[in-house]
């Protein structure tokens, strides 16, 4: 693998840093998130540059970019802690998870508000049937009360 030049370097190293302040500011590109990958997309490097390298006898070296990385995790954590938020994405994602907690809740109040007023309806139909029966009961015992008659009613109107 041939290695870098000092001057491309410093280039790869100024378009990181130019990527990560419009990725930190929060413009991300279309479908990128404010993460390492999309880092090195928009910085035109290998994502690997940000990782540790091996040597050929086992022992680990920094990645050429690795401190930039490490630079830019921290710089994102410290914007996180502060409340802000970087990635719309994020924030659209912290939206609906608030409105799917609001929604569940109002899904439970209206699950009980039905409730209550299931069982008021079959109360309220069940005292109507019982009226209803009282008042063809009545009846019965007027029709067949043998003994009573109906007086006229005035033609006029009530008598005074």
């Amino acid at each position: 693998m041939p290695r870098i030049t000092e001057d491309t370097r410093n280039r790869n190293e100024t378009s990181i840093r130019a990527a990560m302040d419009r990725l930190l500011t929060g413009d991300l590109p279309p479908g990128g998130k404010c993460d390492i990958k999309t880092l090195a997309d928009q910085a035109g490097v290998s994502r690997t540059a940000f990782y540790p390298k091996k040597n050929r006898d086992g022992t680990t070296r920094p990645g050429p970019y690795q401190h930039l990385g490490e630079e830019f995790e921290r710089r994102l954590r410290t914007l996180q802690e502060a409340g802000q938020i970087t990635d719309p994405r994020a924030a659209q994602l912290e939206r609906l998870k608030a409105q799917v907690a609001e929604l569940k809740e109002r899904v439970a109040r209206r699950d009980e508000a039905l409730s209550e007023l299931t069982g008021f309806k079959t109360l309220a139909i069940s005292r109507i049937a019982a009226q209803q029966g009282e008042i063809e009961r009545l009846r019965r015992q007027i029709a067949g009360a043998a003994g009573i008659r109906r007086l006229p009613v005035p033609r006029g109107g009530p008598a005074t």
